[in-house]
């Protein structure tokens, strides 16, 4: 995989398949294909960053849509290369979706001179359970696939009972999964001085993933000197993405936007 370098030609939108030579890490599912949705700014306006998003869906199904490729237009009109990550749905193999999600990073470096792209700014975002795999990502990943920023929203960053989304966690880890194993998933417990900077917003009111998830992944970032940047909007429920009816839809994008050009 991470041989190809498949350039984008005349078009700057095009999608390409994530595992061309079998897919590791098999989930059971053959039909439960990972694929590259890329939307690459005009060459001229490109400033070499990128960004790959992992929609959100609790580990069960993928909102693609205002969680992932309408948000290209925002980026691309920033310049900034728009990956966004169909990954595969664990299916008891809780390992499926960060494999997925590493070898994206992986296949956005292997392209960068073809694509326009700075393999030194190349970040990850998520929302809910896209949030978790995103920090996931942040906090585990290393060389090739370690993003350089992240960009959460509403994530679930625990899999500790009472803190996490629960049906995210049991379909990641399991109804009965171990405790170990609810440690390594939770991010919050994971985050050192090494962690990628991050912007995190999220609903005062959401009731489907609370807001200890990121308020806590946020004070792990400062007790380590990360840079991060929390946005608690007082309503909004869950699962707005890019959605105009979100009632801070235009300040969430001007202060996303404001941070992005601060680095």
């Amino acid at each position: 995989m991470g041989l190809i370098t498949l350039a984008a030609s005349a078009q700057s939108t095009f999608e390409l398949p994530l595992w061309p030579q079998g897919t590791p890490n098999d989930n059971g599912d053959k039909q439960d294909t990972a694929k590259v949705f890329v939307y690459l700014p005009d060459s001229k306006a490109a400033t070499g960053r990128a960004i790959v998003i992992c929609p959100g869906g609790g580990y069960c199904m993928l909102a693609m849509e205002h969680e992932g490729k309408q948000w290209a237009p925002f980026f691309n009109n920033m310049g900034i290369a728009t990956i966004v990550l169909k990954y595969r749905m664990p299916h008891g193999n809780k390992e499926v979706p960060f494999t997925d999600a590493e070898a994206a990073m992986k296949l956005v470096r292997a392209n960068a001179r073809k694509w326009h792209i700075d393999p030194n700014n190349v970040g990850i975002m998520g929302s809910s359970a896209g949030g978790h795999l995103a920090s996931t990502i942040a906090t585990r990943a290393t060389g090739q696939a370690k993003p350089n920023f992240q960009i959460l929203f509403y994530p679930v960053i625990t899999m500790m009972p009472g803190f996490t989304h629960q049906g995210s966690h049991d379909f990641l880890l399991g109804k009965d999964a171990k405790k170990k194993d609810e440690k390594e998933y939770s991010n919050d417990m994971r985050v050192t001085r090494a962690t990628p900077r991050a912007w995190i917003a999220l609903s005062d009111d959401d009731n489907v993933v609370i807001p200890a998830n990121g308020a806590n992944y946020y004070n792990e970032l400062y007790r380590h000197d990360v840079p991060a940047s929390l946005h608690i909007y007082p309503t909004g429920g869950h699962g707005w993405g890019i959605r105009t009816d979100f009632k801070f839809h235009t300040p969430m994008l001007m202060e996303l936007e404001s941070w992005l050009r601060s680095f």
